[in-house]
């Protein structure tokens, strides 16, 4: 994903003493097909250390759930079975597809927790291209409608046969929602957790607002500019994260549901809301809708603001978005490291 931290100088990821002032702990690790980093601020470098092994320990757990490409998860069983008859699952798989399901309906199917049985088709790493045909067999199997689920007995089906439930689009932010549940069970007031670009940020960066950098969707060396939040998430997509090109064509891995190839209204999207999940499903589904319809959502929604970058790189937000927004008055060139 496509928030770039501001630089960090090199003296805070330094170890201090337990009796040193507040420093900043980075650590970061490949899961849940990203790399995730974990930054606290802490005068304990033990009590940092232990926080952040458990965050990350919490999002493998998560991942263990929720990742269709694990045959074990439930998902991965409601899939197999789901089309036949309801399956009983676990109370967060449960309550990340409603919250799905919800978030799919809102955004009219522009997000779409079904998207998979499309979705699976493309595979941005081989430079794999479905054929029309198939894209004409899967698309009637994109239909978040069609999937039920029992709140009393907790099952999910999919009402559909051959339809895939895919969470890529909601599941990263859970986990980062979880790690922050974490952080924050262990007594971390100041942190980020950052899974490849979905953010949940809480407190100051020693001295200051947590500051991330928003990259440039043609120009990844530079900065659109710098958002500043000290509590919630921010979660941006772009065409430019994972792509290839052929024959002067660009695919991407943001697919629209209602084409079942990569959505071409859009070329980057930032979305600030409460959490990590909401964030993290907005995004694609206003990456999907454009501009125009995109902000109109967002404007409707309490708690999300947006900024869309439309193909022809004009710059579109949302009424709140310039409170936390600072554009860059010129090129700016991230640093690697920090926020």
């Amino acid at each position: 994903a496509a928030c770039t931290p501001t630089p960090t100088p090199a003296s805070e990821t330094s170890a201090p003493s337990k009796e040193s002032s507040p420093e900043v702990y980075r650590r970061s690790q490949p899961m849940m097909g990203t790399r995730f980093e974990i930054q606290v601020v802490s005068a304990d470098a033990d009590r940092a250390g232990r926080a952040i092994d458990a965050a990350f320990a919490e999002i493998d757990r998560v991942e263990s759930l929720i990742s269709e490409w694990r045959p074990t998860s439930e998902i991965s069983e409601v899939n197999r079975l789901g089309a036949a008859r309801p399956v009983a699952v676990g109370p967060e798989l449960f309550e990340v597809v409603r919250r799905g399901l919800e978030l799919s309906a809102q955004t009219q199917g522009a997000f779409d927790i079904t998207f998979a049985a499309c979705g699976h088709l493309w595979s941005v790493g081989d430079e794999q291209i479905p054929t029309d045909e198939q894209i004409a067999d899967c698309l009637p199997r994109i239909d978040h409608s069609a999937v039920t689920v029992d709140e009393d007995e907790r099952t999910i089906a999919l009402g559909n046969e051959h339809s895939q439930l895919g969470l890529g689009g909601i599941g990263k932010g859970y986990g980062v929602d979880r790690a922050a549940r974490v952080l924050e069970a262990r007594g971390i007031e100041d942190f980020v957790v950052d899974g490849g670009g979905d953010l949940r940020v809480k407190g100051r960066r020693i001295d200051r607002p947590w500051s991330v950098g928003v990259i440039h969707p043609r120009a990844p060396r530079e900065l659109l500019g710098t958002v500043s939040i000290s509590e919630g998430a921010l979660v941006t997509s772009g065409d430019y994260e994972r792509y290839f090109e052929l024959d002067g064509t660009r695919y991407h891995h943001i697919i629209d549901p209602a084409t079942g190839r990569p959505a071409n209204r859009s070329v980057a999207v930032t979305v600030i809301a409460a959490d990590a999940t909401r964030a993290d499903a907005l995004a694609t589904g206003l990456f999907v809708m454009g501009p125009r319809e995109g902000i109109a959502l967002a404007e409707r929604l309490d708690d999300v603001e947006a900024m869309i970058v439309d193909p022809d790189l004009s710059i579109h937000k949302s009424s709140g978005f310039a409170h936390f927004f600072r554009p860059a008055a010129s090129p700016v060139t991230p640093a690697p490291g920090g926020l």
